[in-house]
C-alpha cells in the first residue's frame, strides 16, 4: 500500500505489561515485524473513513485487544478477539521456531530447512486464522497479517 494511503499503519505498539520474558531472537522477530509492517502495510477497520493509525496491541482477560488511534492519538476503535483460536497455533509455532533457533547453530542445512518450511507454514496459517477472525472488523492484506501475527505471538509469550 503507498505511503499517501489514509488505510495504513504509521506505529505500532504492543503492551508491554502482557509480555514476561522474550529471548534475543524473539526481540529480533517483534522488531523486524514492526519495522516491516510500518514499511508496507493495507490496515482498513470497517466503516473508517481513514487514517493512518496508530496501533495498541495488548492483552486483556483472554483477549487480543487492536486498539486502533488516529494518527493525533484520539480514540478510533477499539477491536477485541478471542486468543483461545490462536492459542494451540502460537504453541506451536514457537515449538518449531525454538526448534530452527537452535538448528541454525550447528544442525545439517537440510534439517534447518525443514524447520524453517515448518515454521513458515505455521506462520502462514495463523496469519491466514487472523484474517478470517478480523473479517468484517478491519481488513488487512496477507503481509499484514502475517506481520500482525508476528507481533501475537510476541505478546502471548509468557515465563
Amino acid at each position: 500500500m503507498s505511503a499517501s494511503s489514509p488505510f495504513r499503519l504509521i506505529a505500532v505498539t504492543l503492551d508491554e505489561r502482557s509480555v514476561v520474558r522474550r529471548t534475543r531472537e524473539i526481540e529480533q522477530e517483534r522488531e523486524i515485524a514492526i519495522y516491516d509492517l510500518l514499511e508496507g502495510n493495507d490496515f482498513h477497520p470497517a466503516g473508517s473513513a481513514g487514517g493512518p493509525y496508530h496501533l495498541h496491541l495488548g492483552v486483556e482477560e483472554n483477549r487480543l485487544v487492536f486498539d486502533i488511534r488516529l494518527e493525533d492519538e484520539s480514540e478510533h476503535g477499539r477491536i477485541m478477539l478471542s486468543l483461545t483460536p490462536f492459542r494451540r497455533m502460537i504453541k506451536d509455532y514457537f515449538l518449531v521456531c525454538e526448534s530452527y533457533f537452535k538448528a541454525i547453530r550447528n544442525a545439517p542445512p537440510s534439517q534447518i530447512e525443514a524447520l524453517d518450511m515448518g515454521r513458515r507454514g505455521l506462520h502462514n496459517d495463523g496469519s491466514q486464522l487472523l484474517q478470517t477472525r478480523l473479517a468484517g472488523k478491519i481488513d488487512v492484506d496477507f503481509d499484514t497479517a502475517r506481520r500482525l501475527f508476528t507481533l501475537i505471538c510476541v505478546l502471548h509469550l509468557k515465563a
